[in-house]
């Protein structure tokens, strides 16, 4: 009897090994995910013009770590289902890589549609099935390298809608949005509607002269027997359809920015017969979330993450609806806080390269152009864009212009056309100008948002742009193996920082001034330094305190390194109150005054003929993930993150953040004021580091859930 149950106990151990390992061996079975070409979702829907693409894929959650891939390539679905792979078959890769694989066959064919899928090998040596399969099409290879994604319509219908008493109807589209719209409306007889769009309201009904820039539009539409279904017909804009601006593609109507309409003829129209008819790039609405215990924060998080959203109509980063031209400040702080709320990175590529071509006339506009290379490269890992316009992007740094001091200044005889030749402008008679902020004082009536810089030769906001372009390009030089150039540009950029230091800094009064030859600190002359690593440890303190003496001095462009600044300086209560402020230089002042996308200013009495359709101003939708939350990438890619939470006075958090490898989900509780517990689930295949003033040392974070409990006190 004793033997039959030691003959029961083994069969019953290996029946349950078994079943253990079929459980196993499924639960690894789960497939690649998020496949991307040139790092675009669904290629299938655009044209893909590198001749050697790059793939991408999310590992899956329960592989934890990827050790090797294959990828096949096809020609026909029938040959990729079929794991027949004509055109490439990578073979099993030992490589974590996931991201910006470079297509290894033959070149691909243009004008030419093929499939493809992967699977991967987990840490165990567990191979998963193939990934499902995505397909793409090349257009013409030429000399770009990004290629757009594709254009949404989005039909919505009203959130509101009702007759007036003077039988007009009134609809509320919920959000201002670019588009048109259409009408079902039938009628025994031939009459004329009459059709107000607008984006702001004035005592109940659309205002007529909303000031600025903020549209509106009145028109005419011709209702017939017979005929119930209109599209209306908008007038271009004259100046937003100029030869300079963006071209929208040519199946687009024209359209306008508008959240309200009115209908002035119509016998009877329900709500379902207006559609608000919104034009977006592809924006995934469900990548990035945020919430927390503050409501003001929430709603101005909300109105940031959907300008992104809202304004990428043109494909490009444009600025706002005025005239339709990208600028590259504009779009750096555009390309932030889209990548903070979607992991779309096409738009801000073709953007890149655009001012390659065409740049605008700020001295520091053009430095901004090595801040958005660094970006797509920290989140995307990819290194095309920096591989073929290295050569130009030094010019962009202005390094041309440098004195004996390691000073830039556009006052030098050094600016000439030949330097305007080399920044990319046709017209070499122009000349870069300092800006500092905008609008600066005088403009269309304003006082300017400046906080009264004082212009020098040689400019504290400037300088502190060029030494972060110059540690941006001792890397891209590592990069490319260009080591004499590494070691050139780290040479200037610690000289630069010497000088600043040495030569803008008032150690009695605890400021810099704003260029050499004022005492003039203003808000910007401190906090450019700051947000741009120039400030030594031991002044960070100081130049925080200073900082916020001088409030909100700065327009909404400007407040995107304000609040990098203010965190730098570890000043998390202070920026906090700025996020939530309530007073009208505040992001809920653009909710409080009737926007739903982000304003080219304040309010409008700071810029007068400003719009309410610019995303510049949408900071905090970048600010909260990077630097209250802390998490900004450590590696290229992704392939590590660094978390280091800087939360103010919140009693609560979390964030869902999008990257190439999957969702950084984050969670935050203060339990109570000596308990603080943070919860960070990382995607597969990628690790980090946890930062935090009341641990010693950093936490290392692993792929899956990290549970992280801090005592303050």
């Amino acid at each position: 009897m004793k033997r039959n149950l030691q003959f029961l106990s083994i069969a019953l151990l290996t029946i349950t090994l078994i079943i253990l390992e079929a459980c196993v061996s499924s639960e690894y079975s789960e497939p690649p995910t998020g496949l991307t070409v040139e790092c675009i979702r669904e290629p299938q829907f655009t044209k893909i013009i590198d001749s050697q693409p790059e793939f991408s894929w999310i590992v899956p959650q329960n592989a934890v770590l990827q050790t090797a891939y294959q990828i096949l390539v096809a020609s026909s679905k029938d040959l990729i289902d079929n794991d027949k792979a004509d055109i490439w078959d990578s073979g099993n890769v030992s490589s974590a890589n996931s991201g910006n694989v470079e297509f290894g066959g033959e070149s691909l064919a243009e004008n030419t549609s093929y499939f493809w899928k992967v699977r991967i090998t987990d840490k165990h040596n567990r191979q998963s099935a193939y990934s499902e399969v995505q397909q793409f099409t090349t257009g013409a290879f030429g000399d770009k390298i990004s290629s757009s994604n594709f254009f949404r319509i989005e039909n919505i219908k009203p959130r509101s809608f009702h007759r007036n008493e003077d039988a007009s109807f009134f609809a509320d589209f919920g959000k201002d949005a670019f588009g048109t719209l259409q009408i079902h409306c039938s009628s025994s007889s031939a009459k004329t509607l009459t059709i107000r769009l607008g984006e702001k309201l004035k005592d109940g009904a659309i205002d007529r002269e909303p000031g600025g820039t903020i549209r509106f539009a009145e028109l005419k539409m011709d209702v017939v027997p017979g005929v119930t279904d209109y599209q209306i017909e908008l007038v271009p804009d004259e100046r937003n359809t100029k030869s300079v601006a963006v071209a929208l593609p040519d199946s687009f109507p024209v359209i306008m920015p508008f959240r309200y309409l009115e209908i002035d003829g119509a016998e009877n129209l329900q709500a379902d017969d207006v559609t608000q008819l919104a034009y977006f790039y592809y924006f995934n609405d469900n990548a990035g979330s945020f919430s927390s215990s503050d409501s003001i924060l929430n709603q101005v998080w909300d109105l940031c993450k959907y300008s992104q959203k809202a304004t990428s109509f043109a494909g490009y980063y444009v600025d706002g609806d005025r005239e339709r031209i990208p600028y590259e400040a504009d779009a750096y702080l555009n390309q932030l806080s889209h990548y903070s709320v979607d992991n779309e990175y096409s738009i801000a590529r073709k953007t890149i390269e655009y001012f390659m071509d065409f740049p605008t006339w700020p001295t520091e506009w053009q430095l901004h152009v090595a801040l958005l290379f660094y970006q797509d490269y920290m989140y995307t890992g990819n290194t095309e864009l920096i591989e073929k316009y290295y050569e130009p992007l030094k010019y962009k740094t202005l390094m041309e212009l440098e004195d004996e001091d390691g000073f830039i200044s556009t006052k030098s005889p050094k600016l000439n056309g030949e330097v305007m030749a080399h920044l990319g402008f046709a017209d070499t008679t122009q000349r870069v100008r300092d800006i500092v902020d905008w609008p600066q004082a005088g403009g269309w009536g304003a006082q300017g948002e400046d906080d009264g810089f004082v212009f020098r030769p040689i400019n504290t906001v400037v300088n502190a742009m060029y030494f972060r372009n110059m540690e941006i390009l001792t890397e891209f030089a590592e990069l490319l193996g260009k080591t004499d150039e590494a070691a050139d540009f780290k040479k200037r950029a610690a000289k630069v920082k010497k000088s600043i230091n040495q030569k803008l800094y008032n150690k009695e009064k605890g400021y810099y001034a704003d260029g050499i030859g004022t005492d003039h600190g203003s808000v910007h002359a401190n906090m450019f330094p700051l947000a741009f690593g120039v400030v030594p440890e031991e002044y960070k303190k100081a130049v925080g305190d200073y900082i916020k003496t001088r409030g909100v001095a700065c327009s909404v462009y400007g407040a995107q390194y304000l609040m990098e600044a203010v965190y730098e300086a570890g000043a998390d209560n202070y920026a906090l109150e700025l996020m939530n402020a309530t007073h009208d230089r505040s992001w809920y002042n653009m909710i409080k005054v009737g926007s739903t996308i982000t304003m080219e200013a304040w309010d409008m009495k700071y810029k007068p003929n400003s719009d309410w359709n610019h995303a510049w101003g949408a900071a905090p939708a970048n600010i909260i993930p990077r630097y209250m939350w802390g998490i900004q990438p450590k590696t290229p890619g992704f392939g590590e993150v660094s978390i280091n939470p800087q939360m103010g006075n919140l009693t609560s958090s979390s964030l869902e953040l999008p990257t190439l490898k999957g969702k950084i989900i984050a969670d935050f509780k203060q339990i109570n004021k000596n308990e603080l517990v943070y919860s960070i689930e990382l995607p597969a295949n990628m690790s980090g580091e946890f930062i935090s003033e009341y641990s010693n040392e950093s936490i290392e974070l692993e792929p899956g859930k990290n549970e992280i409990v801090l005592h303050p006190n």
